[in-house]
């Protein structure tokens, strides 16, 4: 397995542009807040539990894969879904499933659109396109810029 820095370097080989870096820094969080609250929405059985059910098992098996790479960065992570966890609670209380299903649809899109004009100005592809696990370092490496600039990450 890569070590988290590999995964990262390479990601930061595809985000050099200070355009498509500034459409990652405002898409990426937004991108996997769509997909929590698209996880969100979905029915689940009654007697298995309720909504958010199936956003809370994705989360934990990405967490698994963040606590693999890094405890630092496993526990980070652990806080930011949690917090999406929460706020995509919040919202789902007043909208009900659909209404959020809506929303995080349009986001989900908005965002992807985003990336693209992003890697175009950038001129190199997605990531994700090499690897699909770039789909998960992405919000790790955003956090880890995040983390570094207010000066929690070394």
């Amino acid at each position: 397995m890569r070590t988290l820095d590999a995964w990262f370097d390479r990601y930061g080989n595809d985000h050099r542009h200070p355009v498509n870096r500034t459409i990652h820094w405002v898409c990426v969080p937004l991108l996997l807040w769509s997909v929590i609250a698209l996880l969100w929405a979905l029915p689940v059985p009654s007697m298995i539990g309720r909504n958010g059910l199936w956003a809370a098992v994705v989360m934990f098996f990405a967490f698994n894969f963040y606590w693999r790479l890094s405890r630092r960065m496993g526990l980070a992570m652990l806080i930011v879904l949690v917090l999406l966890g929460g706020l995509t609670e919040i919202l789902y209380r007043p909208l009900g499933a659909v209404a959020l299903a809506k929303l995080a649809g349009i986001v989900f899109l908005a965002t992807w659109l985003g990336q693209f004009i992003g890697h175009t100005i950038e001129g190199r592809q997605p990531s994700f396109l090499t690897h699909l696990t770039y789909l998960l370092i992405g919000p790790a490496w955003f956090l880890s810029k995040l983390l570094r600039y207010v000066g929690l990450n070394g």
